[in-house]
């Protein structure tokens, strides 16, 4: 078990910088790709390993590394995890294996 010592923790776990770190804390998550996101992505669903512990734009910059064409529509995206919408930023996200990650450009009225 873990001692009880107050500085446990050394390196870059200690400055808050990775939640991605360790493969253990991935999960899978389905990314639901709409309009836009989907002519860019190629598809409009898949399964992603992410880590549990992530912000909002690490989860956006962990998609964009598997589909980069994304990036061209980051400032118009609404990002939805788990059915509610989430703005990119430093939001921190606990996923759970199987959630949902939508990814929903800008529908243009007329």
């Amino acid at each position: 078990r873990l001692s009880p010592r107050r500085r446990r923790r050394r390196g870059p776990a200690a400055e808050g910088s990775s939640p991605r770190d360790g493969g253990s804390m991935r999960c899978q998550v389905s990314v639901l790709y709409f309009a836009r996101s989907a002519e860019l992505a190629g598809l409009r669903c898949e399964t992603l390993s992410v880590p549990r512990e992530i912000t909002s734009l690490q989860l956006w910059e962990e998609i964009v590394k598997v589909h980069p064409r994304l990036a061209l529509i980051r400032d118009q995206v609404v990002f939805a995890v788990r059915q509610e919408y989430v703005l990119l930023g430093d939001q921190l996200l606990v996923l759970q294996p199987g959630d949902e990650v939508a990814i929903i450009p800008p529908i243009s009225g007329g």
